[in-house]
């Protein structure tokens, strides 16, 4: 329980409407509902079944409260009323049906809501909850929805227990996040005809305020057969949501198009035989059985046809003969450096390392000190917290990319090659001559224009992807245009090496590829046209999906294989 005093003040938007509380608490800031507080309490108000009688746990900011109250009688738990009065001004429902309970002791409380509740019919309460009373005063608000709830406990366990995997075409709870490849996945499952519904989980490293509460609603309503994040977007390190998805018996499916590896290092408590990960990079499989999931599987990238194809216009300063779009990994090198905060031994080594590491086979960086340098590996492990030892292997394998990069561009400046990115170019390459600048471009909006703008799209992958592909190489090829792209194990699974793919094996090659290809126009179209049949044909996000849901059902629909 919080005893401590608070002050709350209302949030106007540019309307004068109020658009969420700001409560001050203890020297920090807490608030109602953050962002889109209006759409969060018209969607509370739609939870309220006909025929209940609704119960909310907090006035909220009375946007809720009016809806409700134009319908019918509801009842307001709000201890001493304090955000309520806030609201009360601008209300604008039918105060008639509004019952106050504005009480500091729960008990009595309780007791008004069930004279309440008489009064109306004696119908069943549905209890809508505003997850910051309960931070506010868990003792008071938590006791009052205990006692509320107990009786319906069964009914929620009874409702949840349906079984999974039951029709032709399963349901899906996708968790929502602004990422990259989220509206790919959103438009592919609607083109696949899946139902799905999005449950939006905050841009923070922790979910926002309601998440779980907004989670279980749809579970109950929509009968989803699986949960479907990205880069385990939602899912804590301390394993609560995997748990609580364990008991509604609701298998989760977690694909990976950045490194597992780096992503999971500090969650300890995910594992799950109810949980499958899907990882982009098949050379991650090992990794993550390893780390102790039992249900792993190959998904590689794929793109979205339907936005990367031939014809969208481009601009006349995108034309070149051969361009380079990516990071420089200079900032990313410069803030890992901050972030590790190493000791003298680790820091004094960080290039020597990256540049053996960029070289080598291994797809972390703990197995090759592992392997390499056992002594640095034990310093690693010495360092005061995961996060240090997060940010040192990520401060490696980003290093290593910006070496691996820079010597990779240097093998095409004899061709007057076009570079797309951050500022850090200008600094890698300022006493290099015949090349040109051109600032980050929007891989939506701009992309699918620019690849076709260059004869050659060069492409060399991040050290943190030791075999797989990355999204360029699906891209280029769907716009019609033609990629020469370093040699991933990988690719051997996806294209047919020299009909439809380019590759370099060693940077030696770069300047004999570069120029024959640049010279045959029919070639390089010849290239692009086999290579956008095969896209076409396997790798979509339909495809992917495809997979990705046929491997759920296999895995946990119990034979279910309508």
């Amino acid at each position: 329980m919080i005893n401590t005093p608070y002050t709350a003040e209302a949030v106007y938007d540019d309307s004068k409407s109020i658009s969420d509380i700001r409560i001050n608490i203890a020297g920090k800031v807490w608030h109602m509902w953050g962002r889109n507080g209006y759409d969060r309490e018209i969607l509370l108000s739609e939870k309220a079944a006909k025929g209940k009688l609704p119960v909310m746990l907090g006035a909220g900011l009375g946007y809720c409260l009016e809806k409700l109250s134009k319908k019918g009688p509801v009842a307001v738990i709000d201890k001493n009323n304090l955000i309520g009065d806030i609201v009360s001004s601008e209300f604008k429902g039918n105060a008639d049906n509004v019952y106050l309970i504005a009480e500091n002791e729960a008990a009595l409380a309780i007791q008004k809501l069930r004279e309440w509740q008489q009064v109306n019919g004696n119908l069943d309460l549905e209890i809508l909850k505003i997850p910051v009373y309960l931070r506010l005063d868990k003792e008071f608000y938590g006791s009052i929805l205990n006692s509320l709830t107990a009786k319906s406990e069964t009914d929620f366990w009874s409702a949840v227990n349906y079984p999974k995997f039951n029709h032709k075409s399963p349901r899906i709870l996708f968790l929502d996040r602004k990422y990259f490849l989220i509206n790919e996945i959103k438009s592919a499952l609607t083109r696949n005809n899946i139902k799905f519904r999005c449950l939006d989980v905050g841009n923070s490293d922790t979910v926002r305020n309601g998440f779980v509460e907004d989670l279980l609603s749809i579970v109950v309503e929509f009968k989803p057969d699986f949960v479907l994040t990205v880069n385990h977007f939602g899912i804590d390190r301390e394993g609560r949501l995997t748990e609580l998805l364990h008991k509604l018996n609701l298998p989760l499916a977690s694909w990976f198009v950045d490194n597992p590896y780096l992503i999971l290092y500090r969650y300890d408590k995910v594992c799950s035989d109810k949980t499958a990960i899907f990882t982009y990079d098949a050379g991650n499989l090992e990794i993550m059985r390893d780390r102790g999931f039992s249900n792993v599987f190959y998904l590689p990238l794929a793109t979205d046809i339907y936005r990367f194809k031939p014809g969208c216009a481009g601009a006349n300063a995108w034309k070149s003969d051969i361009s380079f779009l990516g990071n420089s990994m200079v900032a990313a090198v410069s803030r890992y450096t901050d972030m590790a905060d190493l000791p003298t031994k680790l820091h004094s080594s960080v290039k020597k390392i990256a540049a053996e590491f960029k070289e080598s086979e291994d797809l972390s960086v703990s197995q090759f000190l592992k392997r390499c340098y056992p002594a640095l590996l034990q310093n690693m492990n010495l360092l005061p917290t995961d996060e240090q030892k997060l940010a040192y292997e990520a401060l490696i394998t980003w290093e290593a990319t910006r070496l691996y990069r820079l010597n990779c561009i240097k093998g095409i400046l004899d061709f007057n090659p076009l570079i797309v990115g951050d500022q850090g170019w200008n600094q890698l390459l300022a006493d290099k001559k015949g090349w040109r600048y051109l600032e980050s471009i929007d891989y939506y909006a701009d992309l699918p224009g620019f690849y076709p703008q260059s004869k050659i799209n060069f492409n060399c992958t991040s050290r943190q992807m030791k075999g797989a592909v990355n999204q360029r190489v699906f891209d280029v090829p769907a716009c019609g245009a033609f990629v020469l792209t370093d040699y991933r194990e990988q690719v051997e699974n996806l294209f047919e090496p020299g009909v439809e793919i380019i590759t370099y094996r060693d940077r030696s090659e770069i300047k004999e590829l570069t120029a024959k290809y640049l010279k045959d126009k029919n070639l390089r179209e010849s290239v692009s046209k086999a290579a956008r049949k095969r896209i076409l044909s396997e790798h979509t996000y339909e495809n992917r999906l495809s997979d990705l849901i046929d491997k759920m059902r296999r895995t946990f629909g119990g034979g279910n294989y309508l």
